[in-house]
């Protein structure tokens, strides 16, 4: 059969690649942030100065769910784009662009690690407005749909100085002990 696929077939197609990617990527997030124990309820972080712009602790959760699925719903935009010149190349700057993003949260909450965090957000940067460019070659929705990601991610890399410059001993800070009362 050489037939051209219906406007349906495609939508279809789509929702395919929506229905993997989507779940897939938020729950990849979830876990990173729970094994990085990330957030407030963390010792190490509750311990540390914040700066004034720093959001509640349940803004980072909606926030991320947020840009997790209009990442995975870009990233399927470019999965269905088949034959589109650089998808290749858009393809593989998301995944490095993905795993950068789910490196960050251990590498500065569980390993303490402020700088290394801080120059990794950065390259992070990078790579997504790389990405944004090539997923907008392909399909400008899909480019549209990361620009919330990379503003989020500048905000992030600011809260990441802020920190880093707050708490110069940050790295090397011990959290405070648990609390317990022994009688």
């Amino acid at each position: 059969m050489n037939g051209i696929a219906s406007q349906g077939q495609l939508r279809l197609s789509y929702l395919r690649w929506a229905l993997v990617t989507v779940p897939a990527i938020v729950f990849l997030g979830f876990l990173s942030g729970q094994l990085a124990n990330s957030g407030y309820g963390n010792r190490w972080f509750d311990a540390l100065d914040k700066p004034g712009l720093m959001p509640p602790g349940w803004a980072f959760g909606v926030a991320w769910t947020i840009l997790y699925v209009l990442m995975a719903l870009a990233f399927a935009i470019v999965l269905h784009a088949r034959g589109a010149q650089g998808r290749g190349v858009a393809i593989g700057l998301f995944l490095l662009q993905l795993v950068m993003n789910l490196a960050w949260s251990p590498l500065f909450f569980r390993l303490h690690q402020v700088s290394a965090a801080l120059v990794l957000i950065i390259a992070l940067i990078v790579v997504v407005s790389l990405t944004i460019r090539y997923f907008w070659r392909i399909r400008r929705v899909a480019g549209l749909l990361l620009l919330p990601y990379l503003a989020w991610l500048c905000f992030a890399s600011y809260l990441n100085y802020e920190i880093g410059r707050l708490n110069p001993d940050a790295e090397t800070l011990v959290a405070p002990a648990l609390r317990t009362q022994v009688r």
